[in-house]
This record gives C-alpha cells, sequence and structure tokens, in this order.
C-alpha cells in the first residue's frame, strides 16, 4: 500500500498522508491511473502533465469555478495529452480501436452524467457533463452517445487522431505476450480523475479512461459507473483507478465513502477499500478522496499512481511511493 506524502521514506515505513486541514478551502487533487512502472523516458512527461492539471483544476476554483468546472477543467487536461490513458492516448482495443468511458458526479444533488465506448470524441468527460445537465438521465453508451454529442454540437474527432504510436505499440506487445485479457488475471489500467471542493463547500469528481489495452470490444469498466467514482457534499468525493473488474466487483469508489461515513479519517477509508479490494479479488489499484471539511489523500496499492493536489496555493505532486515534490504556485 503506497500513500502520498510530502517527504522521503524507506520502502518498509509506515508513510504519513499528506492531508488537507480541517479548514474548509479550495482544494483540487488529480490522478494520472494506477499502472506498473512508469519508464524513466516518461516520468518527467508524466509529472508535467498531472501538476499542470491539478493547477489547471485549482485555477478555475480560484477564478469562482464550481467543483464541477475544475473537475472538468483537469480531467480535460489529460484527455488531451498523449501521455495519459483518456481522450488523445486512450489506449486500443482488440480490433485496434478506441472506445473511451468517462463519468463525472455533482456532490451538491447527487448529479451524474456518463457515457461509455465513444469512439470518436476527443473529451468524453465533457459529453458526461452535457449528459448530466442536458438529459433525464445519467448514462448514455455507444451510438446514443455519439449521436447526442452530435447534437450538442460536438465535434466528431477522426479515431486516427486520438490514437498514438505509443498505443499501436502498446497493443502489439500486449497480444505478442500475454493475448487477450484473462478474467482470472487481474491487470491494471491508467485512468484519470479528479476530485474538488469548491468555496461553497460543494464537492464533484470526473473519471475518464480509454480502457484495457486488447480488451474485447464493447468493453466497459468502472470508470464511467458509481464504482469509479462519487461525490456527495454530506461525506466526500472520490476517483477510482486500475483493474476495473475489481473495483466494479466491490464498487470501490462508494466503498471509501462508506468507510468516511462510519467515521473513518480518509487515510483511513481509502486503505480499508483497497485492501479489501486486494484481499477479496487480488485487484490492484489506486483512489484519490476529499472529505467534505477538505481532508484529502492519494493512495494506491499498484506499482505506481501519477498524482497532484492544490490546496492554499500549493502543489504537491508524485508518481512513486514516497516520491513527493512540493512547490508554491504563482499567487498572480
Amino acid at each position: 500500500m503506497a500513500t502520498a506524502r510530502p517527504s522521503s521514506c524507506g520502502r518498509d515505513s509506515v508513510p504519513a498522508t499528506p492531508r488537507a486541514s480541517i479548514d474548509v478551502s479550495l482544494v483540487v487533487v488529480v490522478h494520472g491511473g494506477g499502472a506498473s512502472n512508469i519508464s524513466p523516458g516518461r516520468k518527467e512527461l508524466v509529472s508535467e502533465g498531472i501538476a499542470k492539471a491539478a493547477t489547471e483544476g485549482y485555477n478555475i476554483l480560484k477564478a469562482g469555478g464550481s467543483a464541477v468546472d475544475a473537475v472538468e477543467g483537469a480531467v480535460t487536461m489529460l484527455e488531451n495529452d498523449p501521455e495519459f490513458n483518456a481522450g488523445y492516448g486512450s489506449v486500443l482495443n482488440a480490433d485496434g480501436d478506441i472506445e473511451m468511458d468517462a463519468s463525472i458526479m455533482d456532490g451538491k444533488d447527487l448529479s451524474a452524467g456518463a457515457v461509455s465506448a465513444v469512439r470518436c470524441i476527443a473529451n468524453p468527460v465533457k459529453l458526461a457533463r452535457l449528459v448530466m445537465e442536458k438529459t433525464p438521465h445519467c448514462f448514455l453508451t455507444g451510438r446514443g452517445a455519439e449521436k447526442f454529442a452530435a447534437d450538442m454540437g460536438i465535434p466528431q474527432t477522426p479515431a486516427e487522431k486520438l490514437i498514438t504510436e505509443r498505443t499501436k505499440k502498446h497493443l502489439e506487445k500486449e497480444k505478442l505476450e500475454k493475448g487477450a485479457q484473462k478474467a482470472d488475471c487481474p491487470k491494471n489500467s491508467g485512468t484519470v480523475g479528479a476530485v474538488a471542493l469548491d468555496c461553497k463547500g460543494n464537492l464533484a469528481y470526473a473519471t475518464s479512461t480509454g480502457g484495457i489495452v486488447n480488451k474485447m470490444v464493447g468493453r466497459v469498466g468502472d470508470s464511467p459507473s458509481g464504482a469509479g467514482g462519487y461525490a456527495d457534499n454530506n461525506l466526500g468525493a472520490v476517483s477510482t483507478t486500475g483493474h476495473g473488474e475489481s473495483i466494479l466487483k466491490v464498487n470501490l469508489a462508494r466503498l471509501a465513502l462508506f468507510h468516511v461515513e462510519q467515521g473513518k479519517t480518509v487515510d483511513e477509508a481509502a486503505t480499508l477499500a483497497l485492501d479489501y479490494m486486494k484481499s477479496k479479488l487480488k485487484g490492484l489499484g489506486g483512489l484519490i478522496l476529499i472529505n467534505k471539511t477538505g481532508d484529502w489523500v492519494a493512495k494506491w496499492t499498484s506499482a505506481s499512481m501519477p498524482w497532484a493536489a492544490v490546496k492554499n496555493g500549493k502543489l504537491q505532486a508524485g508518481i512513486d511511493l514516497c516520491e513527493t515534490k512540493t512547490r508554491n504556485l504563482p499567487t498572480c
């Protein structure tokens, strides 16, 4: 179990969790997906992307935007970054195509929107928000979601423009080495997500993903469901990442908030939820969590999880265990 932490520590030590103070203030936390070890050549790009996304979300809050605005803005930044498995840079299914999932939720009134298996949409999180705000439904999928996008004036992006050379090579390697995903062989997958607390005390989350590389056509994981994220002003906001089937089976996001509801700290709640998924299903992953008072945590059982958090103008970010960097954001 790894927890985000502002100072270095040994792997066998018990890391302290960086958490916000108990006063309610602007907070944004983002993640770039629970994953296997990230290569040294990509770490700088991933670190830069995750920090930019958190900063974008925080600046939206500073400008008076809502928590929903902030998580949408942060996740959009990550969807536009080819280093992350969402939007541009999504992994490919068994047919070599992109099928993307996303969801968003407003903790103020439990409004929610989600899309799954969408193909030619550059920013699925924006479409998920439109589902939340412009339809009586919570979830649209496939062709219906794409028709709705067209009705809303969202331009189609040719699928080939969302596919990168890295994702092509990733699929080729997966097919050669391991073949199709097996249900009894849980595997981490990248996802991006954000949680935020705004000046009115409202909470929100957003999650977006391209899913698992070499997945069956039509496979949908946890990201567009309540297992992949949840927000309730009375409890907190969560975005999860990792092996989607395991996350779905334990309903990871709501499980973490259940522990918050029972009086656990955000650190304890995240640990209990992730440990349960690991012990019950051998499922690995991670989550970011904010409670209603602004305490936050980033925690994972996968090898790594890029994350960043901003509160009180201070940015903290990391990828691996005990690898936290801290800097102050410009005040102007």
